[in-house]
């Protein structure tokens, strides 16, 4: 802490810590998910406990919080570790013992492991987004997505030229959010899309793989290895367009999409019960198949990957991004049906589950204490406030002489007066 230019300074700085914690935390993290069964919800990894195990927000900070840990966000279909017999260190929301959790699924981030490149993560050094599949939840680097070509490891951000320019305020803006890490703009900026689904879920999955590159459907393409790569967004005759006419190529009903915005991926819920499903979602038997035509440079993209490898020519991963209003725009006739309702998040948004809000986040550590002391009983309580009062006299009195003289109190004049305090109190 640098030294301030009087308490005024001081006590404002706390009340501003104070407001960034109920910001940052604001829930209340006093009860451990294990009771609600296998749910989606943010899940950690603690890395000092043996097994690479899961852990609920609650847990993470109320039984993990010495420990070296890393956030993977959510998880569907999640039960919390932390009371079950795989993680020695003892839950201490959920006391009773609980056996190993047998319908977890434990991919490669609970090895620390992400994207198809297999690189470790480390916010230290890592400069690229990373983006979260819908399917199999696994993060994916922009370079990896050919978005961008691979920066390397984290180094002094490069300070970006302050040009005038007659851009419209949403480049602007892309700009400025780009620039922060120092890198240019990725080929697909997060405004363009509102889902992502890799290329390994998209040939498991058959609607995916029939809409890929169709309209609202974005692929990543090139004409040849040696070519740029290119978004490829659904031209209504299925041909190879330019990137130069990508405004039409990307040009959606605006009924189903909201230009420039990117509604939240799921809904959360905080009962211990919640509904999974609003509603039934059923297939239009009598309806004829409303799926638009493939797109033949996609599906070249999925019969080159069966190749050999040493006779595949990279045109594309087959990833694709999925852009606003697009659970709107699926065929729901009997043939395209069975593919959404096997896989449910392609048809209703999912809920992911949240701690309760706190509701003492907002208070200030002042008015925590004086509730504190209300549950004290009245002998403790009469002992405390006198204690108080004696402490708030002699800093009154030892801060007299710096308001008196106009002296700067610094870091070390706080830390001598609570020194002293502690040896007037051995002594007595």
């Amino acid at each position: 802490m640098t030294s301030l230019g009087s308490l005024t300074e001081f006590v404002a700085s706390q009340d501003e810590l104070l407001r960034e914690a109920a910001l940052t935390l604001p829930h209340e993290f006093s009860r451990c998910t294990y009771s609600l069964g296998p749910i989606r919800q943010a899940v950690y990894l603690c890395l000092t406990c043996k097994l690479p195990r899961g852990l609920c927000s609650s847990c993470s900070i109320a039984c993990h919080t010495d420990h070296e840990q890393i956030e993977l966000f959510p998880k569907r279909n999640f039960r919390c570790d932390c009371p079950t017999a795989a993680i020695p260190h003892g839950c201490t929301l959920h006391r009773s013992l609980e056996e190993e959790n047998r319908e977890n699924s434990y991919d490669q981030n609970f090895r620390s492991i992400f994207c198809r490149c297999g690189r470790p993560y480390d916010p230290k050094c890592e400069r690229e987004t990373m983006i979260q599949c819908l399917a199999c939840e696994d993060w994916f680097h922009e370079s990896c997505l050919h978005l961008r070509t691979r920066p390397s490891s984290r180094e002094s951000s490069p300070i970006p030229e302050n040009e005038v320019s007659d851009h419209n305020n949403d480049t602007e803006d892309n700009q400025s959010e780009a620039s922060s890490s120092g890198l240019p703009m990725p080929l697909i900026s997060a405004e363009d899309y509102d889902a992502f689904v890799c290329s390994s879920c998209v040939r498991s999955i058959d609607i995916l793989r029939r809409y890929a590159g169709t309209q609202g459907v974005i692929m990543v393409v090139r004409d040849s290895e040696d070519s740029p790569w290119r978004k490829l967004g659904g031209n209504p005759l299925c041909v190879d367009v330019p990137t130069t006419m990508e405004d039409e190529l990307l040009d959606i009903d605006d009924s189903l999409a909201g230009p420039g915005q990117k509604r939240s991926r799921s809904h959360s819920f905080h009962s211990e019960a919640p509904e999974r499903k609003k509603q039934h979602v059923l297939p239009e038997s009598s309806s004829p198949c409303l799926a638009p035509a493939p797109n033949l440079i996609a599906q070249a993209i999925f019969q080159n990957s069966q190749q050999p490898s040493d006779t595949k020519v990279a045109l594309g991963e087959g990833d694709v991004f999925l852009t606003e209003g697009w659970r709107g725009r699926w065929c729901r006739c009997s043939r395209c049906f069975p593919s959404l309702s096997d896989h449910p998040y392609l048809l209703e948004e999912e809920e992911t589950y949240e701690p309760p809000e706190d509701p003492d986040s907002a208070l200030s550590l002042e008015e925590l204490g004086m509730r504190a002391l209300e549950r004290l009983p009245r002998d403790r309580a009469i002992d405390g406030i006198r204690a108080f009062n004696d402490m708030r006299d002699d800093l009154l009195a030892y801060l007299r002489p710096f308001a008196q003289e106009g002296r700067i109190v610094g870091e070390a004049d706080v830390r001598q007066f609570f020194e002293t305090l502690q040896e007037s109190k051995h002594g007595s």
